[in-house]
């Protein structure tokens, strides 16, 4: 790894041994001992001129070893690794001047460091570390009103990391809207996660077509249908125009009419031709347009055409139009084999099409299992040719039968088949289709099937004895979704699947954040073994402030970040979970609005902490303002 044996050079060159590379563990993180030499959130009186010969005596143990990380030379990130070093000699290792350093004794109550800054460098020396940044925590805690005015009234001041603000303000839930849109001429970058629909209205009518475009380039796009069909009339690009169509329709936005007479009047008219919400209208004007590609896209919309058009489009002078025709034509119409034989790529047909009782009969039990298979999952496949292949030698041809609609749960549970528990648990479409419909969801909750019944608890609503039967499964994916999905899950099946489920990317709030999660008696978790369920404490409504800080003190960093997120955190511990071992605790205290102005102020001017800061609700919004005003004047 080039970085680290950089790093190591540049120690030798100090006169120091390498020992190894250590993460910091629940060591005192050289992070936090970055921005401690900078003077954020540190101790007075404990810059230095120099670092004498003592002080290092003081750092090193018996053997001469200590910890140190050498700006410039970090290894993983903001979260750096310590590297362990001796220094046999006692005089002074050759680490001051450039570029800077930090070093902990391995007690981790001594540390040194020196760092440049604009007046020069800055020395650091500090012993009983602990104690000393327990009372600087309790100091800066005890900040006035008086003391906060000042600090907010000379922000942003001194030179800080206006592009970092700028990556970070869109996340400051405190952010106004008008701010949010002042935001838009200079980093676009937080719409993927905005919701707000002023915001997204002035998004949609950017002058800027990358602003535009932003918000519906999402994993999970927030757009109004209104706010769709803005986007695509202002796409300058036909392209881009149909490629959001596209997207919108599957987000559930209606388009009007009179959109897609734009989008087929322009020359990304073949693609608009397959867009699935186009009107019927236009249907006979595509089955007889000039581009082949036109008319066979029409042939997706096989029952909608009139009889002579069916007609004209079988005879069609394009191979490829034909074709289309063809295989639409024989999803209804048995195939006959000459018709099977003559097509350039059999396999649609083998997927979607009806075939003839004797093709179909041969096709079945045909040598190779790639066409078996892609028969398995024919909807228009016979009850004869389902039970051949229900038996087929291969498992992954019998599981595919398995998940046919057409079974019955008799049917389906006596096809041997095979299933990982661990896969990826996507819903069935043929499920889902069925979620409103009480009575299926009460056959399919008893299928044999895994799969099944985890499509069936995707439901949003379920009848409540299908409810209950889901929250019995012996299959706990099952409880799982239904915690994501359901809003009828029932409050223990919510706190059972909390004790190993903290949430997914698709569902980040489930299972905490149901609306049927208990809260009334999670005190009684606040001695629980499990760090899971002590963080459950602080959402009983009669938790106290006294809770909060004896969790800030946890031994498990999930539940010290879990009181960092905490409004009744106090000031003193949000400053001392800045300094937690682990970088999710120190984020979220970074994000806390407990945490003092002088404080919250240094952080914004921190290189690693800039763009975290800035999201801190607690900023005044109209310092937010000026942030905004220094990011947008910064060289980009």
């Amino acid at each position: 790894m080039q970085h680290r044996e950089e790093l190591h050079d540049v120690l030798a060159r100090a006169g120091l041994t390498v020992v190894e590379d250590v993460r910091p563990g629940s060591l005192f993180p050289p992070e936090a001992a970055w921005r401690i030499a900078r003077g954020i959130a540190a101790p007075d009186g404990v810059a230095r001129e120099a670092l004498d010969a003592a002080w290092w005596r003081r750092l090193r143990d018996a053997d001469g070893e200590f910890l140190v990380a050498v700006l410039g030379h970090r290894i993983g990130g903001n979260d750096s690794w310590w590297t362990r070093v001796r220094h046999a000699e006692s005089g002074v290792p050759g680490l001051t001047g450039d570029p800077g350093f930090v070093a902990l004794s391995l007690d981790g109550q001594v540390l040194l460091a020196e760092v440049p800054g604009a007046g020069g460098s800055r020395v650091t020396a500090l012993d009983r570390l602990s104690e000393r940044l327990e009372e600087a925590a309790e100091t800066a805690g005890r900040e006035t009103e008086v003391e906060r005015a000042e600090v907010w009234a000379a922000v942003p001041g001194r030179r800080g990391w206006p592009l970092h603000w700028a990556g970070g303000i869109g996340s400051n839930p405190a952010a106004p809207d008008e701010l949010l849109i002042r935001l838009l001429d200079v980093d676009e970058g937080f719409l993927h996660g905005c919701d707000r629909p002023a915001v997204l209205d002035a998004a949609v009518a950017h002058p800027d077509p990358r602003v535009r475009s932003t918000p519906a380039d999402t994993f999970r796009p927030r757009l109004t249908s209104d706010q769709w069909v803005r986007l695509v009339r202002a796409e300058p690009s036909p392209d881009r125009r149909v490629l959001w169509a596209e997207r919108a329709g599957v987000w559930g936005a209606e388009l009007p009419e009179d959109l897609y007479d734009h989008l087929l009047a322009g020359p990304s008219r073949a693609r608009a031709a397959e867009l699935p919400g186009l009107p019927a209208p236009h249907l006979p004007g595509l089955a007889a347009d000039a581009d082949p590609l036109v008319r066979a896209a029409a042939c997706a919309r096989w029952e909608e055409l009139a009889a002579p058009l069916r007609q004209r489009l079988l005879a069609d002078t394009d191979e490829a139009v034909r074709t289309a025709a063809l295989l639409a034509h024989h999803t209804g119409v048995p195939m006959p084999r000459e018709v099977f034989a003559a097509l350039p790529d059999p396999r649609r047909a083998l997927e979607r099409c009806r075939l003839a009782p004797g093709l179909e009969a041969e096709l079945v039990r045909d040598g190779d299992p790639e066409v078996r298979r892609a028969l398995a999952a024919n909807p228009s496949l016979s009850t004869h040719g389902v039970a051949v292949l229900a038996r087929d030698p291969q498992a992954a041809i019998r599981s595919e039968v398995a998940l046919r609609p057409d079974l019955t749960e008799e049917q389906r549970a006596a096809v041997r088949h095979d299933f990982d528990p661990a896969s990826m648990a996507h819903t069935l479409p043929w499920v889902e289709e069925l979620h409103g419909d009480a009575d299926a969801m009460r056959r399919l909750a008893a299928s044999s099937h895994p799969l099944v019944r985890r499509s069936v608890a995707r439901a949003r609503h379920l009848p409540p004895d299908v409810v209950a039967r889901l929250a019995r499964d012996g299959d706990r994916v099952v409880h799982l979704v239904l915690a994501e999905s359901c809003e009828d899950a029932p409050a223990d099946l919510l706190l059972d699947v909390w004790r190993w489920w903290d949430g997914s990317f698709s569902h980040p709030d489930r299972p905490r954040g149901h609306p049927n999660f208990p809260r009334a008696g999670l005190l009684r978790h606040a001695d629980d073994p499990s760090g899971r369920m002590r963080r459950l404490a602080l959402d009983d409504p009669e938790s106290t402030p006294a809770d909060v800080a004896r969790l800030a003190r946890d031994p498990e960093a999930e539940v010290r970040r879990r009181a960092a997120e905490d409004t009744r955190l106090s000031p003193a511990d949000a400053v001392r979970l800045l300094n937690d071992p682990e970088a999710h605790v120190r984020d979220t205290a970074l994000r806390s609005p407990r945490l003092p102005a002088r404080v919250l102020a240094g952080l914004l001017h921190d290189r690693d902490t800039a763009s975290t800061a800035v999201t801190n609700p607690a900023i005044p919004v109209a310092v937010l303002h000026r942030i905004l005003t220094a990011a947008a004047a910064a060289p980009r």
